[in-house]
């Protein structure tokens, strides 16, 4: 016997089928969890958001009209979770800045020192809400987020190429920024 299509499975699932969604979750599940998991790049993370894709899978497949693949589907549901997981994650405190910057900072005693890091570090988050969108979404994702071009290229949605001269340029904004405002 010929197991179900994947859109001969989502009619069912809009008929009411728990079996069907059960299958379809079978097939993609171990899939769309590397998938997040090469974006968080977190084990526990990424099972969590695995399963909130299939939540969201399963409260939209009505809208699923069968022009694409449901794999494709569910990728676009998949790296949407990720993003949001993305964004919610607190921004870590920024130790690589004091590398970038580390010409700007005082040599004073540490209260001094720790002071100028609070200070720098509110420095790149004013540049960082400066920059363009797409020049902002791809700084935090390689510099806060540590993910690599292909990763963010992915998660963009765009050409590694491109991403790599956003973070580029974005860079050399928020240094300007970071000189300027240190004068």
């Amino acid at each position: 016997m010929q197991s179900p299509s994947d859109l001969e499975l989502v009619e069912q699932v809009n008929s009411g089928s728990d079996r069907a969604f059960s299958e379809i979750v079978k097939r993609y599940e171990r899939r769309v969890f590397f998938v997040v998991k090469r974006m968080l790049n977190d084990d526990d993370e990424s099972a969590d958001a695995t399963q909130e894709v299939f939540i969201k899978l399963h409260d939209s497949l009505k809208k699923f009209r069968g022009d694409a693949n449901l794999y494709t589907y569910i990728y676009r549901i998949a790296t949407n979770v990720a993003i949001s997981y993305l964004r919610k994650r607190k921004v870590r405190a920024v130790v690589r800045l004091d590398e970038i910057v580390s010409n700007m900072l005082s040599g004073g005693n540490e209260p001094q020192r720790e002071a100028d890091q609070d200070e720098l570090r509110k420095l790149v988050a004013q540049a960082v809400s400066a920059l363009p969108v797409q020049q902002k979404q791809v700084f935090i994702l390689r510099f806060y987020e540590e993910l690599s071009y292909e990763e963010i290229a992915q998660v963009m949605h765009r050409s590694m190429g491109a991403m790599k001269a956003n973070y580029f340029h974005a860079m050399k904004k928020v240094g300007e920024y970071l000189k300027n405002a240190m004068r």
